[in-house]
């Protein structure tokens, strides 16, 4: 109305003008346009819908001005004549310098950028100010859907030199009014209590209950509306209806009064249920599975469910936009209604194409390699779920979305467009942790999750850390066949020292080669093998009773403090399914992970591990920021056979450790569990060929180390809450994460034989820390710990810091730490 009224005004101004002139009529010679500043003159020129040797009449006059105004670069524009000159004198709108947003709490910046985008107002465009009073009623309508009555929006525009503006919206939010009482009226089959269950929106709420949401808001109250109304005809209300929703509120529009009315009606049953359409062959199967049957008491539901699970199911044949829809013939006399589904499947659909935005790194192909859904074939919708599925478990992708768009023209064909979001797929692996006993520890290596772009897993590690001293080179081909088939492999060679490890101490080196190839069982389930050579060697060692059985076997006792080597080929087997929905910081889902390994009879030593991982996540909420996880691990292992009359054990460089950021937070790294026991002899004497006669064990004692050894049983488990992070936006929750845990297990050794120590000596009472021996092969010995956990996917990697306390512990545990961890695996 305003730029009707502008032209009006700006057409009588003009034809005044050449009226006062009494020249209103004339053929054009020449035209000057003045008052150019940004716009160039021949820009300008394109607007005018007048040339030279045109006649100029009134209705040409307000044509011209008509289309200088459209153009949206003038907000005044005048016509005079000059002779046979025509004369078009403007002024220009002014450019839009910066645009400041001041006092926005509830809108992000970007949300308000999108809708000033919408009106064209952005920096660099020329400023219609006729739009601003539209935009200022606009936000303020916003405002007072989510109960900020006494909001305010200003726009002050600031002028610049050279016909520019700075634009500030100034916003005065105010305090959301509060919902003082919500009454229900008309309802007697459930109590006010019952219904205020059912609604969002809530009043008179305790001081603890902050999750609760006291502010009004237009849209939630439309969805607790929505909410009741399912309630009742879920229960077989089919009548029910909310006749009036009165809103009022307080006079300084701080409190709001919400009153419903509603009609209950009766409870229907369902007489009959008929399948009508085409329904290209599958009635039968469709009639036998549906929920809805005669003579149960009617449900909306089940009728959405019903409705919901036909459609999905001849979208599996690619029949993608099918019809469905429930027919309800009540009869109010015998409170029944028949129940008619009409069904329309409409046109197969097929793909034609499929797109891919977003993947700057990823190719193309990498990403079709884990869509199940083929160009060319039919339209399915559970193909297209399980493909965005796929994709967001590669730990590369944050997020993955996708939609259907129809080509114009062809009424059964689509392209699918899948819209990524890349995250770091690379991490710089390093680690700081520091200890009451092992003060400062780091660590450093390199991974690669998508090297190049190819999906491909290439790393290389080399750590220089206290207890260890390795390099590593692997490679992994998710796809070295279409079919999915995986394959890769792995070289390295470390050197460890067990007592910076905080075990026992005893060093080793060795070097390893190994390969692995995958196979897809189905789209959650894999299984993989592998096979692995290694070369050990271990010296400089203490004498411990439980290592000392795995020693004998290789000694020499010409020389019984030589370095001992032994070879070994381990295959492996692992058996793993995921449903997570994605592949880092997931809020759904489960994932199961069993390995197997065991070494070939002609290896130096026969043994075998088995290792079971599971982890459930439960979402709490509907945008899944508030998240419950549940995990396990057990793990067993133990030597089988003998060799040159030596029963094997499991080595003790193979023992399960815990405690630290994987296993047991709130204890230090690798500190939990059993420890070395050194026996002595107090009555033993040198036997003329110099060896070495024992006592009488009576007189036996015995130390026990500081550190542990670990164990061949291992049995972790952890329950955590994952909660939204204090003072960061939701955009970024896949990237940051905030968990409440409780961690709790054990490692235990199942050969240890506690009665073989129970009778002797404590040799070390009063010089260690600790005194008593304990059962270690008792595995309730556990331990427990509480705390508080922050995730960051930082562009170097992964990064978690941990603020843990032990809440169960044993005697010389090292416990209360703190730890920050570089490339820590979630």
């Amino acid at each position: 109305m305003k730029f009707r009224q502008l032209v009006a005004a700006g057409l009588l101004l003009s034809v005044a003008n050449l009226a006062t002139a009494n020249q209103s009529q004339f053929v054009v010679e020449d035209i000057r346009v003045e008052g150019l500043q940004r716009v160039a003159l021949g820009a300008a020129l394109t607007y005018l819908p007048v040339q030279v040797g045109d006649e100029l009449n009134d209705f040409r006059v307000a044509q011209l001005i008509r289309s200088l105004y459209s153009s949206t670069h003038f907000e005044n524009v005048e016509i005079w004549r000059d002779g046979s000159t025509l004369v078009v004198r403007v002024a220009e709108r002014p450019t839009i310098s910066n645009i400041i947003f001041e006092g926005n709490d509830d809108i992000k910046d970007e949300q308000l950028q999108d809708s000033l985008d919408g009106s064209n107002i952005r920096v660099g465009e020329p400023l219609d100010k006729t739009v601003l009073t539209s935009i200022e009623n606009g936000l303020k309508d916003f405002f007072y859907s989510i109960g900020k009555y006494n909001a305010d929006v200003t726009a002050i525009i600031t002028p610049l030199p050279r016909n520019r503006v700075d634009l500030k919206l100034l916003f005065e939010e105010g305090d959301a009014a509060k919902i003082q009482q919500i009454n229900i009226v008309g309802n007697d089959i459930f109590s006010d209590a019952e219904l205020f269950e059912q609604m969002e929106l809530q009043f008179n709420t305790p001081w603890w209950d902050f999750m609760s949401e006291t502010r009004y808001q237009q849209q939630t109250l439309s969805g607790d509306m929505e909410t009741i109304e399912n309630h009742y005809k879920n229960r077989g209300y089919l009548r029910f209806a909310i006749d009036s929703t009165q809103v009022s509120m307080t006079p300084e529009k701080s409190g709001i009064y919400i009153t419903m009315n509603v009609s209950e009606g009766e409870q229907y049953t369902i007489s009959d249920v008929e399948l009508v359409g085409d329904i290209l062959g599958h009635e039968e199967y469709i009639a036998s599975v549906l929920p809805l049957t005669s003579g149960e008491m009617y449900n909306q539901a089940e009728v959405t469910y019903t409705e919901e699970f036909i459609s999905k199911y001849l979208g599996r044949f690619g029949y993608a936009y099918p019809t469905v829809t429930t027919v309800p013939d009540i009869n109010d006399e015998d409170k029944t209604v028949k129940l008619t589904l009409s069904v329309d499947p409409g046109k197969r659909i097929y793909v034609r194409r499929l797109n891919f935005e977003g993947n700057n790194i990823t190719a193309d192909s990498v990403l079709r390699q884990n869509v199940s859904q083929m160009e060319g074939t039919w339209l399915s919708n559970p193909l297209l779920e399980s493909s965005k599925n796929a994709l967001s478990r590669l730990t590369y992708m944050e997020e993955v979305e996708f939609d259907t768009v129809r080509i114009p023209g062809e009424d059964d064909k689509v392209d699918v467009n899948f819209r990524v979001k890349e995250q770091p797929s690379g991490s710089f692996n390093a680690g700081i942790g520091y200890g009451d006993r092992t003060r400062l520890s780091l660590q450093a290596g390199i991974q690669q999750d998508n090297f190049l772009g190819t999906g491909k897993r290439v790393g290389i590690s080399l750590n220089t850390v206290s207890y260890q001293q390795s390099a590593q080179i692997t490679y992994q081909d998710p796809f070295f066949t279409i079919d999915g088939i995986s394959l890769g492999g792995s070289i390295g060679y470390s050197e460890f020292d067990g007592e910076d490890f905080n075990v026992i101490r005893f060093n080793s080196k060795q070097w390893s080669i190994g390969a692995n190839i995958g196979y897809p069982i189905d789209e959650f389930n894999r299984i993989n093998f592998g096979l692995t050579f290694a070369d050990v060697e271990l010296f400089n060692r203490s004498q411990y009773e439980q290592t000392d059985r795995f020693y004998e076997q290789f000694v020499d006792l010409n020389n019984p403090d030589a370095s001992i080597n032994y070879q070994s080929l381990l295959a492996t087997v692992t058996w793993s399914r995921s449903t997570l929905n994605r592949g880092v910081f997931p809020t759904a889902g489960s994932s199961q992970r069993a390995s197997f390994s065991v070494t070939t009879p002609n290896s130096d030593v026969n043994y075998f591990k088995s290792v079971f991982d599971t982890k459930f996540y439960f979402p709490l909420s509907r945008n899944q920021r508030w998240s419950f996880l549940a995990r396990l691990r057990l793990g067993y292992g133990n030597g089988y056979g003998d060799i040159n009359g030596n029963e094997q054990i499991l080595p003790f460089t193979e023992n399960f450790t815990a405690g630290g950021a994987d296993t047991l937070r709130g204890f230090e790294n690798n500190t939990v569990g059993p420890r070395g026991i050194q026996r002595f002899s107090e009555g033993q004497i040198v036997g003329p060929d110099g060896n070495i006669i024992p006592g009488s064990p009576e007189t036996d004692s015995y130390i026990l180390s500081r550190r542990s050894l670990g164990g061949n049983a291992m049995a972790l488990g952890g329950l955590e809450l994952i909660v939204p992070t204090p003072f960061v936006e939701e955009d970024f929750d896949n990237s940051v994460r905030t968990s409440i845990f409780m961690d709790i297990g054990n490692v235990w050794d199942t050969e240890f034989d506690f009665d073989e120590y129970a009778g002797l000596n404590n040799a070390g009472a009063g010089r260690n820390d600790f005194d008593d021996l304990l059962d270690y092969s008792d595995w309730k010995l556990y331990r427990a710990s509480a705390g508080l956990s922050v995730q960051w996917l930082s562009p170097m990697g992964p990064m978690v810091f941990s603020f843990s306390r032990a809440i169960r512990e044993r005697e010389g545990d090292d416990a209360r730490f703190f730890t920050f961890n570089i490339g820590q695996t979630f």
